[in-house]
């Protein structure tokens, strides 16, 4: 069965967007780049919201050719996944390997994971906030940027609570920390 992993990279205060709607803050550096590239090489779908699919719709037409190896290695990897997106709004995907979802179905993801023979990641805070508060959240990644931004989205949304364990950690040169979880039963 395959596992269903949220990743996010967040301010220390818990943020992945400032209240401008910024996140240049949290751009990995190469090192970090390739240590998530690592991380996301065995996921075979991405669930999305509409907001967050329309940020990472980026990598299906940037040209990385001239862009670090992690860049390319990245885009790659994403264009490679499915994506399904949760949207009201969006008619049409933008992108390949796409399919929108009018609601985010918790037994529909239930299936998708005993189904998939690759793992599942879920993408932005609000969303993830409903899989961890259905219980179909296996594992949360955190890459803890070195700045307090004092407000914006929250990584993780108020109202759901979660027992977690603690699987691994990494510190980078650059002052990210990386802490990876379990969800507990």
């Amino acid at each position: 069965m395959a596992q269903l992993i949220y990743t996010t990279l967040c301010s220390l205060d818990g943020y992945f967007e400032d209240t401008d709607g910024r996140f240049d803050w949290a751009a990995p550096d190469e090192t970090v780049h390739a240590f998530i590239n690592d991380l996301e090489r065995p996921v075979g779908t991405y669930l999305y919201g509409r907001r967050v699919y329309e940020t990472m719709i980026y990598w299906e037409t940037v040209d990385t050719e001239s862009e670090p190896a992690a860049i390319q290695d990245f885009a790659a990897l994403w264009r490679a996944a499915e994506k399904v997106v949760y949207s009201r709004t969006l008619q049409e995907p933008s992108s390949a390997k796409t399919r929108i979802e009018a609601t985010f179905e918790p037994d529909a993801v239930r299936r998708l994971k005993k189904e998939s023979l690759a793992d599942i990641s879920i993408g932005g805070g609000e969303l993830a906030g409903r899989a961890l508060a259905a219980g179909l959240v296996d594992e949360v990644r955190l890459f803890l940027s070195p700045i307090v931004v004092g407000g914006g989205k929250r990584a993780l949304p108020d109202g759901v609570r979660a027992t977690l364990e603690l699987l691994d950690e990494r510190r980078f040169a650059s002052g990210v920390v990386y802490l990876r979880y379990r969800v507990g039963s």
